[in-house]
């Protein structure tokens, strides 16, 4: 689904990545790892066309995301950012609704069918009680299950997330991985998300990507751990 394609990634003098080469398939949850600083973030705007690269290509389903419009790339990449989201008096089944931008006219009013998609990404994360709520109501979790549900309700065949558990506690972190695996499984997605949780990545997650600068190794989970790799970047 996803290829990288001899791709260099960096800012000023500082590379990131040099030639890598990799392939990311539909239906797996992979978990990006690396040090502070490696470049995990820099990374996943690069895959969802936010970040230029220096060389090389990167292409979704064939298609290179450097040559496709905004429109046409947000058909193809849903991307949920760190920050926490907090907007007052925005109704949850409204921010969802934000996903459906791609498709809507070109005054943005949702037809019948965005409707039941927004209704379907929420009822998908567990969240359809909470659609009237705002979010300043609302939990760290429940928030980060909305974003998500924005993101479903995008139909994107790729989702990224840059530290979507940064903000919970261990429980919900469990709990939100076991939602994006249940997601890449069930809805044949390609999900891959930034993490510091090395447990989750190496007991939740089908396979492990590994910034070790400027190197990025991607295995199966079981066969990362077994590489060592994990404990030779991280000195455990």
């Amino acid at each position: 689904m996803i290829r990288l394609e001899n791709i260099s990634l960096g800012y000023g003098t500082r590379t990131l990545l040099g030639e890598v080469s990799v392939h990311f398939a539909k239906g797996q949850l992979t978990a990006l790892v690396g040090r502070n600083g490696a470049g995990k973030s820099t990374l996943l705007r690069a895959l969802a066309g936010l970040e230029p690269l220096q060389s090389g290509a990167i292409t979704i389903g064939g298609s290179s995301i450097a040559d496709l419009d905004g429109t046409e790339a947000a058909r193809r990449v849903a991307f949920v950012a760190t920050d926490k989201v907090r907007i007052a008096n925005l109704p949850c089944e409204d921010l969802v609704a934000l996903g459906r931008a791609p498709y809507t006219n070109w005054i943005g009013r949702l037809q019948a069918v965005d409707r039941e998609i927004v209704a379907d990404a929420l009822a998908k994360v567990g969240m359809s009680e909470f659609a009237r709520k705002t979010m300043d109501r609302m939990s760290d979790g429940e928030c980060q299950r909305v974003m998500i549900a924005r993101a479903l309700a995008q139909q994107t065949p790729v989702i990224l997330l840059d530290e979507p558990t940064a903000f919970l506690d261990m429980p919900n972190r469990y709990e939100l991985c076991r939602l994006l695996q249940r997601l890449a499984h069930d809805e044949q997605k390609t999900i891959i998300f930034s993490t510091h949780e090395l447990d989750i990545a190496t007991k939740m997650c089908d396979s492990i990507a590994l910034i070790d600068t400027p190197k990025l190794l991607h295995l199966p989970a079981a066969e990362m751990v077994a590489s060592g790799a994990i404990e030779r970047l991280f000195g455990i």
